[in-house]
């Protein structure tokens, strides 16, 4: 017999994995020649390596560290 803490990992489980769907699933944009932030030309192996890549890499990490401060560190 399941409890209510089961049913709710179920629950979250099944969430996790739609979360999941949604976003490998969605359709990806075109990769970009040039840079968006520095206008450097990015790499053939980065633009085939990652789809609809925007930045290059430098510009992608320094994204990544502005979004982890402003979202508290997570």
């Amino acid at each position: 017999m399941a409890d209510t803490i089961d049913i709710a990992q179920q629950w979250q489980a099944e969430q996790l994995a739609l979360d999941i769907a949604a976003v490998t699933q969605r359709a990806k944009g075109i990769s970009a020649f040039f840079c968006e932030e520095c206008d450097s030309a990015i790499p053939e192996a980065r633009r085939q390596a990652v789809s609809g890549v925007s930045r290059c890499v430098s510009c992608q990490a320094i994204a990544e560290q502005r979004s982890r401060h402003y979202q508290g560190g997570r």
